[in-house]
């Protein structure tokens, strides 16, 4: 592939900028001693690295919760959920696992780990097994603001000319140019390689979705969250929510913990 209009742009460090002023007035609220699960994984997609949950991060943890946060090598689907396991095996205790964009194949993968309680999509993907990335593009309408550039050694880049509307318009200009040149590239065979496992059949599932996201047709969004019949919160932003809308997410990954306590 020389060119698509495809998956995420993880935000960069720039998130630390914003994530005081997203704090919500209980985000200093605990979560029971008795809840079990207490544990959060955020895993980031192509194109940036996991800076960009600072204000996810920040808001869980002033709540109790332990939260760490996956840095993606970028390299494979292989590489990627191999790093997610890494973080996964220093858990001591279930997990609630969370993806933006490419994160979602990562998770989908990954999260047939034992101490994977939930998961949680952040306008994000997710393919069934034997099923490929770039196949759940198919028969929806491409996003034509969202444009990726092919290196020689086939690692891609978001188009530096359509960064700020394909990825963040609702990001402040500074901070859309760090994230721009701070892009960590991704190799596109990964869109191309077939999961094996699908975690989600097994995993109850969330999503938010950003209405406003250009990296993704909506109706896409929609139908891969219906599919795998994860509980849907819909937020006004761009494909860099988990960013912009650091409480949203937050709260939608406190509900999952919640929920899959109570029935455990």
């Amino acid at each position: 592939m020389t060119r698509m209009t495809t998956t995420t742009v993880a935000a960069i460090a720039a998130a630390a900028s914003l994530s005081a002023a997203a704090l919500p007035a209980n985000a200093g609220d605990t979560i029971p001693q008795d809840q079990s699960v207490k544990n959060v994984v955020l895993v980031h997609g192509a194109f940036a690295d996991g800076s960009g949950w600072k204000g996810v991060y920040d808001i869980l943890t002033k709540r109790g919760y332990r939260v760490s946060i996956v840095q993606n090598p970028l390299t494979s689907l292989e590489d990627d959920v191999a790093a997610t396991k890494r973080v996964l095996e220093r858990q001591d205790g279930p997990v609630i696992l969370v993806g933006h964009s490419w994160g979602g194949t990562v998770i989908t993968e990954a999260g047939i780990d034992a101490k994977v309680a939930g998961l949680v999509y952040v306008s994000a993907l997710s393919p069934d097994a034997g099923e490929t990335t770039a196949q759940q593009y198919q028969g929806f309408a491409p996003a034509s603001e969202f444009v990726i550039e092919t290196t020689k050694d086939g690692f891609g880049y978001v188009s530096p000319q359509k960064f700020k509307a394909g990825f963040a318009h609702d990001v402040s200009d500074a901070d859309v140019a760090f994230m721009r040149d701070a892009q960590v590239p991704i190799n596109m065979s990964a869109f191309g390689t077939k999961l094996e496992h699908a975690a989600w059949h097994t995993k109850p599932s969330w999503a938010v979705i950003a209405t406003e996201d250009k990296a993704f047709d909506q109706a896409m969004l929609i139908h891969m969250a219906e599919r795998i019949k994860a509980k849907i919160t819909k937020v006004s932003a761009s494909h860099a929510l988990f960013m912009t809308q650091p409480t949203v997410v937050a709260d939608t990954i406190a509900q999952a913990a919640t929920a899959v306590s109570a029935k455990r």
